[in-house]
């Protein structure tokens, strides 16, 4: 938590917790093997539900590296991209963002961006009409990530704005399993699942915090023809 605020009040990412994260297997936790967790979908949801009591810009930066990186690479890509890029993003080794749209363009507020290692990347090919996945690595000639600042929300989570132009990627970057738009929604969905866990970790953190605060009488409440005691049982009513 010391780390958190600090991040919170300083607008920065430590980097560190995510690989903190990796070493305790809470990243991809549902893919099976390449030293992954392969938890359940409840055990992903009950990380991503207590990552968010604490903070819910850590708990966007693992629902990025989880469900809209691993998980397309996971699902779609070769045994060899599968080799290459999950073993190391599991650990934290590697961070990632994810986008969709064409080769040349441009995205903004993108989790991770500025300090993503590896790049998921939906783009339509105007040679088939059809979209497709692609890996893109850090350094890609044309590709820029600059950092968004002054954010007033998820101040601890690294966001930034991606930039491609006229990037240029290689027969290996392909997810060859990728079949359309649909994959992409996919990807989303799964990163929606543990979005919605994570609420209830925030939701639960407020509750218990609001409870503490009432019972201190540390909360002023505007007096009215109802007693101070009725207001609070209208409260408490309310919360639960």
């Amino acid at each position: 938590m010391p780390r958190v605020l600090e991040g919170y009040r300083t607008e920065t990412l430590d980097t560190s917790i995510l690989s903190e994260m990796g070493e305790l297997g809470l990243l991809g936790p549902t893919i099976q093997g390449y030293g992954c967790a392969g938890a359940s979908s409840v055990a992903y949801g009950l990380i991503a539900r207590e990552i968010e009591r604490v903070d819910s810009g850590y708990r966007s930066t693992s629902s990025v590296q989880s469900s809209l990186v691993m998980h397309p690479i996971y699902a779609f890509g070769s045994e060899a991209q599968k080799n290459k890029y999950l073993p190391a993003l599991d650990y934290g080794r590697r961070s990632t963002r994810w986008w969709c749209f064409v080769i040349n363009g441009a995205k903004t507020w993108i989790s991770n961006a500025p300090v993503a290692d590896v790049f998921a990347i939906w783009a339509w090919c105007k040679w088939d009409d059809k979209v497709r996945g692609f890996v893109v690595e850090k350094g890609a000639h044309g590709l820029s990530a600059p950092a968004i600042t002054n954010k007033v929300a998820l101040r601890a989570s690294l966001k930034g704005s991606v930039f491609l132009d006229n990037v240029k990627v290689s027969q290996e970057a392909p997810l060859p399993g990728t079949k359309g738009l649909g994959s992409a929604f996919s990807c989303l969905n799964n990163a929606r699942y543990g979005i919605s866990w994570g609420v209830l970790g925030a939701l639960e953190d407020c509750i218990v915090r609001t409870e503490h605060m009432l019972s201190r009488g540390a909360i002023s409440v505007v007096r009215s023809s109802r007693s101070s005691s009725s207001i609070r049982s209208s409260v408490m009513r309310r919360l639960k």
